[in-house]
């Protein structure tokens, strides 16, 4: 991560990101990833008893071939057919105890492994919310998505199906191995002996095949950011006529995930032609060994068929090595990515039980000489000092970032400062608990970002507990009647995703609504009349008032009416506070606000 450093040499925040876990280990990776799911361990020992008798079944077959041949069949006097009969029905009874122990193995498996999965997505999404908005904007949405998801679901294929088979077939290489030593330990050698060099590849290619599939799920996230930025700015996109470009851009993220996937098959697909090789070598080796010993008479008939039929079971655990290989490795790029999520610590921490819990009340604010850096650009508050008293109303100017912003994001900690301080009624804003600090203090944002439910529900998200009458009555208050009962359903209207259902006058009316009945003691509104026709800005205007009433309130004000109606005025320019006041002071003194005033005149007047 890159730092900052201002003029005066002090030390300025580091840029955020996600941290990095791809040197990690594959199995540091694994144990790591499984500490933090519990929920994969639970039941994990009934779970591994299911897969030893299901594993160990698989071996009665060779075994009643064996006595079949050896005791029913190579009698001098005849076949015996009790000794067949009986042997047939003890193998069915078998293989039938073996299915079923399958059948309860995978239900365990993917019901624990379910389980397991869920957690982590849930651990996974509220950590993303925990993290701080300068880290999340250091990320694009779509990556963060697929972290939380497609990466997820990668582990979930692995868990399911890579997981088990490589249970089962670690359980099975075992058994056929014990047999096959039972049955003839020269042959089990030259077994063992085809395959280990075969094993030791394996284990180097694991890395390389490592390092193709983290760029696989990279590549992922890419694809998905792109196809999200694409749809959700589709009216931009058509405004200016960029279809095809934006088709290339998708195109072009397509590609890059195509290579590195193709890239990644291609290498699981070179082990499977060195398996069978491997695998056709031993089977031959073994019948032309075995042939001699038993010519020799060191092995029976049957002792070989059998044998045989083990071969087949340890070979087809190593051939499906490269496929749990390949699931494995995906998986573990998928632990990587959602590590990465995890081991993140946010920037902005709660302070939790150790924090301190305000009182309801009027707030005071103090800023103590605090300065602010962006990663990677330079500072762009210095040395701010400013108090503001309860119950004041006050609006924040300046020009196009004189950091007005950047002081409201601090007032409300969505970042903290580099040097200086911040205090609400006289405690520092970093030791005050998130769950008190977001009932005392709210920001309306200028988008006024709505969800894909009801108008209800989402003036709701600022008091889940308030009934419809609640609701009604907020709107009444606010002087926002006449526009309720102007909307098709009333509070039942649908406000599509995004809002886009409403004009962007009626979203910062839903916004206003939405803190309103949070009934907080400081609000913070960033530019909450921007962007609007006169008539709805009279509208707002008059919710503004019965929202700001009684409370501290702070508005960045882009209208010459916001500022009008404030009790004081601060003025940033260049990252400090260059004038403060009441509106009739500072425009009555030369400045930065007289120059700001006439340009809203002048507007005004157009």
């Amino acid at each position: 991560m890159t730092t900052v450093t201002d003029t005066a040499g002090s030390k300025q925040r580091s840029a955020p990101g996600l941290s990095d876990t791809a040197a990690e280990g594959a199995i540091s990776t694994l144990r790591r990833g499984l500490r933090l799911t519990p929920e994969f361990r639970a039941g994990l020992a009934g779970t591994l008893a299911l897969a030893l008798v299901s594993t160990a079944g698989r071996v009665v077959v060779p075994v009643a071939v064996q006595q079949t041949i050896d005791k029913g069949l190579g009698r001098p006097d005849g076949p015996d057919l009790a000794f067949i009969r009986t042997a047939v029905l003890l193998c069915a009874g078998a293989v039938l105890v073996t299915a079923v122990c399958a059948y309860l193995m995978n239900v365990r498996l993917y019901r624990t492994s379910e389980g397991g999965l869920a957690s982590l997505r849930v651990r996974a999404f509220r950590h993303v919310h925990d993290l701080s908005m300068l880290t999340q904007s250091g990320e694009r949405r779509g990556a963060l998505v697929s972290r939380v998801t497609g990466d997820v679901d990668q582990i979930s294929q692995f868990m399911q199906s890579g997981g088990l088979m490589f249970i089962v077939s670690i359980g099975q290489l075992v058994v056929a191995s014990v047999l096959m030593v039972v049955y003839s330990w020269p042959l089990a050698l030259l077994v063992w002996v085809a395959f280990v060099p075969l094993a030791f590849a394996l284990r180097r290619f694991q890395r390389i095949l490592s390092r193709a599939y983290m760029r696989v799920r990279e590549r992922m996230g890419d694809l998905l950011a792109a196809v999200s930025e694409s749809v959700v700015g589709a009216p931009v996109i058509r405004a200016y006529a960029s279809e095809e470009r934006t088709g290339r851009r998708v195109d072009e993220t397509v590609e890059s995930y195509r290579s590195a996937q193709t890239r990644a098959q291609a290498m699981v697909a070179l082990t499977f032609p060195v398996s069978e090789l491997v695998a056709a070598l031993a089977t031959g080796a073994v019948v032309i060994a075995g042939t001699l010993l038993g010519v020799a008479g060191e092995l029976s008939a049957g002792r070989l068929v059998a044998f045989l039929f083990l071969v087949t079971l340890f070979v087809s655990p190593m051939q499906t090595a490269t496929e749990v290989l390949n699931e494995a490795q995906n998986a573990i790029a998928g632990w990587r990515r959602v590590l990465g999520v995890l081991d993140t610590v946010p920037d902005v921490a709660d302070p939790g039980e150790a924090g301190e819990t305000l009182p309801r009340g009027p707030i005071e604010v103090r800023f103590e000489s605090v300065g602010f850096a962006y990663p990677g650009g330079p500072p762009v508050l210095h040395e701010v000092s400013a108090g503001i008293a309860p119950r004041s109303r006050i609006a924040i100017v300046g020009q196009t970032g004189s950091g007005k912003t950047t002081f409201a994001k601090l007032l409300t900690r969505l970042m903290d400062p580099v040097s200086g301080r911040v205090l609400v009624d006289g405690v520092p804003l970093d030791r005050v608990r998130f769950s008190s600090l977001r009932e005392r203090i709210v920001m309306v944002p200028q988008d006024g970002f709505l969800f894909d439910a009801s108008l209800a529900d989402n003036i709701r998200y600022g008091r889940p507990d308030a009934s419809d009458e609640d609701l009604v009555l907020a709107l009444t208050e606010l002087g926002l009647a006449d526009w309720l009962d102007g909307l098709p359903e009333g509070l039942a209207t649908p406000v599509g995703q995004r809002g886009e259902s409403l004009s962007a006058g009626e979203r910062q009316l839903v916004a206003l609504a939405r803190a309103y009945i949070a009934d907080p003691d400081l609000l913070v509104l960033d530019e909450a009349t921007s962007a609007v026709d006169p008539a709805t800005e009279v509208r707002i205007q008059r919710a503004l008032d019965g929202v700001t009433r009684g409370r501290t309130a702070i508005s960045i004000a882009h209208r010459l009416s916001t500022a009008e109606a404030a009790d004081e005025v601060i003025v940033f320019d260049a990252g400090r506070i260059v004038q403060r006041g009441s509106h009739a002071e500072l425009v009555a003194e030369p400045g930065v606000y007289a120059d700001l005033h006439a340009s809203w005149v002048a507007q005004r007047s157009l």
